[in-house]
């Protein structure tokens, strides 16, 4: 397994293959996702560990999206039971993800620490555990500083852990290097990881002007309110489909192709 530098052009690459790819398999894809996303939910209503719990197995779940790419771009339709992909391969692999997850929980609730010392644990509380958040909160200078410094760490948190656990299911990496070899893929290809988030970027801002149009002649304003929930969830999903080609382009395998 070695790095591989692309072009920054290939960050618009990765976001058509990952739109083109969603629609080979639509219902299954959104399917997924929407079961992605209940799970996580689900398990983060565990008394005390909940939150933690869910970010612990956000590099796995993850990872069962990635696979579930895979296996759309080959023609075959991805099961629900590929979404346990990464405990499936084999113990010490099931033993390794458990690792990356619990490493990305604690790394996740540490930056959160740190944006609490900024102003007193607002901001960190309201996302973590919810609550009653007004006008006078948001726009008090401690509470949108600690947001940005939350906003920059998990940036960084990403960067580590955006090809990790692909590293650990298909090449074997240990943990801790996958964080290392992550940031370096990352870093390398800041081009076109700079054109990606653009372009997914875009692709929101036009879905959300293009359902305000639809909505506006249709003399229905409330539609826009109502149909951009849906079509956001379904531009996540592409989003999340595209993530995969990201990791393909990026490392070159020796022995095999991904």
């Amino acid at each position: 397994m070695k790095l591989n530098i692309v072009p920054a052009r290939t960050g618009l690459l990765w976001v058509k293959l990952g739109v083109q790819t969603f629609w080979k398999q639509p219902l299954a894809m959104s399917g997924l996702f929407f079961m992605f996303m209940a799970m996580l939910s689900v398990v983060t209503v565990v008394p005390f560990i909940g939150i933690a719990l869910a970010l612990g197995l956000l590099p796995a779940a993850t990872l069962g999206l990635m696979a579930a790419t895979e296996e759309a771009l080959k023609g075959n339709f991805p099961m629900p039971s590929i979404l346990l992909s990464a405990f499936r391969a084999s113990q010490q692999g099931a033993r390794a993800m458990l690792v990356l997850g619990a490493l990305y929980a604690a790394g996740f609730l540490g930056l959160m620490g740190v944006s609490a010392l900024v102003d007193g644990g607002q901001f960190a509380s309201l996302y973590l555990i919810g609550g009653k958040i007004s006008e006078e909160i948001v726009m008090q200078g401690s509470f949108q500083a600690a947001m940005w410094v939350a906003m920059a760490l998990h940036t960084l948190l990403s960067v580590l852990f955006w090809h990790a656990p692909a590293l650990v299911h298909w090449h074997g990496v240990s943990p801790v290097k996958s964080l290392f070899f992550s940031f370096m893929a990352c870093y390398k290809n800041l081009a076109a990881f700079t054109v990606f988030g653009l372009a997914w970027a875009g692709l929101f801002v036009l879905a959300a002007l293009a359902v305000s149009l639809i909505a506006s002649l249709l003399g229905n304003p409330m539609l826009a309110t109502v149909a951009i929930f849906p079509v956001a969830l379904v531009i996540v999903a592409m989003f999340f489909t595209s993530i995969y080609f990201t990791f393909r382009d990026c490392f070159v395998a020796d022995d095999k192709a991904l």
